[in-house]
């Protein structure tokens, strides 16, 4: 027989850690809005959906990254970080998608995007969209490459990667934004 004691401890625990478990469950946060959402995560912006794929650190002495930024390198105090992004329109109505972007910091220091060239194929550019058409175009390259999405380039000083978390900020109209807590 199990002495009265325990089953009592026993009971008291199991009651505590229920109410835990169920306070944590009603609790519905708003990804991207309340709190930083994950990469990989496709959230709704103005009726386009953002989906922030993958950040790197980019070095355009290999041949790997060498098409995506053909610019001065960054000086020995800075690196280069893409990231990659799909902006696609599911509604019944032409959207156009923002170029607002900045990375912060824990420090509250903002980075905004080095502008890229036109003909760079895989650079985001904000245009009208379609019903059911995205950036990076179906069949670009950019959409065609490894990440599947196109690039927002961000020269960061080295300091920057140790006030982690990164986040990227996706301003909409008004006060509205989408933020993603950057994977580096």
């Amino acid at each position: 027989m199990v002495p009265r004691r325990a089953t009592t401890a026993a009971a008291c625990v199991f009651a505590v850690a229920s109410v835990l478990v169920l306070s944590g469950c009603a609790k519905d946060v708003e990804q991207g809005v309340e709190e930083p959402a994950s990469e990989g995560l496709a959230l709704t912006l103005d009726g386009i959906d953002y989906n922030v794929l993958i950040t790197r650190q980019l070095n355009t002495d290999i041949p790997a990254d060498d098409a995506y930024y053909s610019g001065p390198p960054p000086n020995k105090h800075e690196t280069l970080y893409g990231v990659f992004i799909q902006a696609c329109n599911h509604t019944d109505e032409p959207q156009t998608p923002t170029d607002f972007f900045k990375v912060t910091d824990n420090q509250d220091n903002e980075f905004r995007p080095v502008t890229l060239p036109l003909d760079n194929p895989f650079a985001y550019h904000a245009r009208e969209l379609a019903p059911d058409e995205c950036i990076p175009e179906a069949g670009s390259v950019a959409q065609l490459g490894p990440a599947a999405a196109s690039l927002l380039l961000f020269k960061l000083p080295l300091t920057t990667t140790e006030n982690r978390p990164l986040e990227l900020e996706i301003e909409g109209t008004g006060t509205e934004k989408l933020t993603y807590e950057l994977d580096i």
